[in-house]
Order: structure tokens, then C-alpha cells, then sequence
């Protein structure tokens, strides 16, 4: 059964602004199993807004690009997936960056599967 670890709809960013680590509580330490990130960003966002993804120290995603962009629709854990891999644990942190010029918003969910 998934537990979502970390989540966020229409996290605002300003131009040039990293997020504070957006996983906290008692889900920042995860075991053995499979971590799902899942984005969509606004329809302008598309190219502008970058995770970061570390878990155990291991970097899953190093500011990499949300692909997918729209202002209409949901967010979807079929159509929206960043990341799906089997880790072994540690610490997880998830930041969002904006590389563009404006405010961007981006909707998110990690979700963990211990195995």
C-alpha cells in the first residue's frame, strides 16, 4: 500500500526561487521499497519549473525539468509520472526550483511503496 509522503497544489514559485525541502514529518525516512514523484505545471510552467529528488543521499533527480505543463486537466499518476524507481532507503527531499521569468505554479505528489 503507497503512502504518500509529500504533496502540494499550486505551489507558488517566484522567478529564480528555490523551495524549502517540502518533506517533513515522520515520512522523511523511508525503507526499502518504490518512490513515485508525479508532477504537472502550469500551462506557462512547462519549461520553467525543476525538481530535486534525493533519497539515502542519492540524487533521483538533479533539477531536472517537469515535462508535463497544461491549464486544464489534474494531475494524473498515469500521464504525470517524473520518477519511478525501487530505492533502499534513507532520507528523502523533494525542492522545486523556477527557472523562468514570473511566478509558476506546479502541482505534485511523491508517493513510497515499501517492499
Amino acid at each position: 500500500m503507497a503512502v504518500l509522503v509529500a504533496s502540494g497544489t499550486t505551489l507558488s514559485l517566484l522567478t529564480g526561487v528555490k523551495s524549502a525541502d517540502l518533506v517533513t514529518g515522520r515520512n522523511q525516512y523511508v525503507g526499502k521499497g518504490r518512490i513515485v514523484l508525479i508532477a504537472k505545471a502550469s500551462a506557462s510552467a512547462a519549461l520553467g519549473m525543476l525538481g530535486t529528488l534525493n533519497v539515502g543521499g542519492i540524487s533521483l533527480a538533479d533539477d531536472q525539468i517537469c515535462p508535463f505543463g497544461g491549464a486544464t486537466g489534474g494531475l494524473s499518476s498515469q500521464d504525470n509520472v517524473m520518477i519511478d524507481q525501487v530505492v533502499s532507503g534513507g532520507r528523502v527531499e523533494l525542492f522545486w526550483r523556477n527557472n523562468s521569468a514570473g511566478t509558476l505554479t506546479i502541482d505534485y505528489a511523491l508517493w513510497f511503496t515499501p517492499m
